[in-house]
């Protein structure tokens, strides 16, 4: 926990963080981050039968709500703690937040990143005026070389997640989005180490105890679900909500989250794509992984939602520019719009131009073709013609690929996971 304050003498996590607490943060950081509109989305209700409503919490000066609990804990700071600085261990959101509101305080901030951080979020943290150290290959080395650094230096260690400030801060968006709407019947909120919700809970919980609160974990960190429910799972891989990948929830977060969240939902890689990718379409607002966490659980079980009024955060857009290209080209593949046919062709002259015309008669659009002759396991004048393409469906492309199986090709359609 940050030490930042004399933490309050209690039996459980729930006597560290109150509605109290939660309202004092919010007159703490007023008017130093942004009140982000709440807006309803007319084509997300009507695709998904709920009552869809969006906090835009991308629209913050770090395009995420981190900064809302690392500047709560800052101002706990005291004149000493202050002058020191601060340290954390972070290669995302926490490390932006904290330097930007580090750096308007007058506070040095300290962020240890493994060195296989990518450059970008260096850069953009070093941009915000936080002092990056890199070291280790992952999280876990880092973590521990920020907590050795902090008894060197003397600094104060501010945890991202596993502390009651910074959940305090975080659930300022709770408090804001039920001052605007009373009538939730559900808010739906990733959980990466538990802060979000543990503070979002609190107050949603305190002052509508009917409500109901669902996390959302990617299907490959189901660290908290696995906490809370006791059905433990294997945590690890590359997911595209990296910011809500933590493979150890926090201590404190845990106990909230067990006590007053109703339900914690898995969601696989490619929903979550696919929900990044209906935001920018329908909403036009880019979000990261995790800030599409939301629509994805409520996309993957429509009978739980419909016709519920959900609230749902949109908790962070930093998402490299070339990787949200990779997720919209591969939302284009599974809706059928785009699409890459393995043609069997005689290696002779016209060959490909016979399958050219046939591409022409069902207007669909070549964008790149790709000649194997050698790599093959056809005879030594056959080869296979990978072709990209482009329609307006995907029946577009089953009725073009019917029509060269019909005339004797042999065709194979790529797929996505």
């Amino acid at each position: 926990m940050t030490k930042a304050s004399p933490v309050r003498a209690a039996t459980k996590a729930t006597d560290l963080l109150t509605l109290d607490d939660v309202r004092a943060a919010a007159a703490r950081i007023e008017g130093a981050v942004v009140r982000t509109p709440m807006l309803r989305s007319q084509t997300l209700s009507e695709i998904t039968g709920a009552d869809i409503w969006l906090k835009f919490e991308n629209h913050q000066f770090t395009a995420a709500y981190k900064e809302r609990g690392a500047l709560n804990a800052l101002l706990h700071l005291d004149e000493e703690q202050r002058a020191r600085g601060v340290i954390a261990a972070s290669a995302g959101n926490h490390s932006q937040g904290l330097s930007y509101h580090g750096r308007r305080l007058g506070v040095p901030v300290t962020i240890v990143m493994p060195e296989t951080t990518p450059s970008v979020k260096v850069m953009q943290t070093q941009s915000v005026g936080g002092d990056v150290v890199l070291f280790g290959e992952t999280f876990d080395e880092a973590y521990a070389h920020a907590l050795e650094l902090e008894q060197e230096r003397g600094l104060t260690f501010v945890h991202p997640f596993d502390d009651p400030l910074v959940a305090a801060g975080q659930g300022t968006v709770a408090l804001e989005m039920l001052a605007e709407k009373d009538d939730f019947d559900c808010l739906v909120v990733p959980i990466g180490g538990g802060g979000l919700m543990s503070g979002m809970a609190t107050v949603a919980k305190a002052l509508k105890p009917e409500i109901e609160m669902v996390g959302v974990q990617a299907e490959l960190y189901p660290s908290m679900y696995s906490a809370v429910t006791g059905d433990d799972r294997p945590c690890g891989g590359d997911t595209l909500a990296e910011g809500i990948a933590v493979k150890a929830p926090g201590a404190f977060t845990r106990q909230i989250i067990a006590e007053l969240v109703d339900e914690v939902l898995l969601v696989k890689e490619s929903t979550l794509e696919h929900s990044v990718s209906l935001l920018l379409q329908i909403e036009k607002t880019v979000v990261e992984g995790a800030g599409a966490a939301g629509l994805a659980a409520v996309l993957s079980n429509p009978e739980k939602f419909a016709g519920k009024t959900i609230g749902l955060v949109l908790c962070g857009g930093n998402i490299d520019t070339r990787l949200l290209a990779n997720v919209l080209l591969r939302d284009l593949a599974r809706s059928g719009r785009l699409a890459r046919l393995q043609v069997v062709l005689q290696d002779r002259p016209g060959a490909l131009f016979k399958v050219m015309r046939e591409f022409n008669a069902h207007n669909v659009n070549i964008i790149e073709i790709y000649h194997q002759r050698i790599f093959t396991t056809l005879p030594a004048k056959g080869l296979t013609a990978e072709i990209e393409c482009e329609a307006r469906d995907g029946e577009q492309i089953d009725r073009l690929v019917r029509n060269l199986r019909d005339k004797g090709y042999t065709v194979e359609l790529a797929e996505l996971a």
